[in-house]
């Protein structure tokens, strides 16, 4: 075994250039009234690695060009489709129009853990909210279900961009599965 150089992993990846022709996970990503510019960075990154559909920056959310997100986010604020829309509500009424699921990662009375998802919950739409409160129980409210990871410290959550990066690549090696079964 011999660890790879930075040029032996790039012949393997998308350039921007090619990815259109890229399988995207059918999942659209709303980060609504997220505090820190680095968790949104972060974000970007993970949503570049999983290769989503969408990527919303809602509410209060730092977005581009802000210097601490572009920064944590390393160039993939080109590679990940993004959209600032204020509010919402306005995104998950129009995605829940065009047939996608809507899901919030957040713990409610009814939630599934991450794990326990299926390709029949695509396409997707992952609510992730702030830092401190979580996901608003009015969103909640337009939501058809929603996930949550499993907790066994006495902390009751992980960090935001953490939790994300956890349940993001959960969805896709659920969605990778099922496109290998064919």
């Amino acid at each position: 075994m011999k660890k790879l150089t930075h040029s032996e992993i790039s012949q393997n990846r998308s350039t921007i250039e090619t990815l259109h022709t890229v399988n995207k996970l059918p999942v659209y990503v709303i980060l609504n009234s997220i505090r820190s510019a680095y968790n949104v960075g972060s974000v970007f990154r993970t949503s570049d690695g999983a290769m989503i559909e969408k990527l919303y920056l809602c509410g209060y959310t730092p977005h581009p060009p802000q210097k601490e997100v572009l920064k944590t986010a390393l160039g993939s604020t080109e590679s990940v489709q993004w959209e600032y829309v204020k509010d919402p509500l306005e995104v998950v009424k129009d995605l829940k129009a065009n047939g996608v699921k809507i899901c919030a990662l957040e713990q409610t009375s009814k939630s599934i853990p991450y794990y326990n998802m299926s390709t029949g919950h695509f396409p997707l739409c992952l609510i992730i909210g702030n830092e401190i409160s979580g996901v608003s129980q009015e969103l909640i409210d337009h939501c058809d279900f929603s996930i949550d990871i499993p907790q066994y410290g006495i902390k009751q959550s992980l960090n935001v961009a953490v939790a994300y990066g956890i349940s993001i690549f959960e969805l896709r090696k659920i969605f990778d599965t099922e496109l290998t079964k064919d």
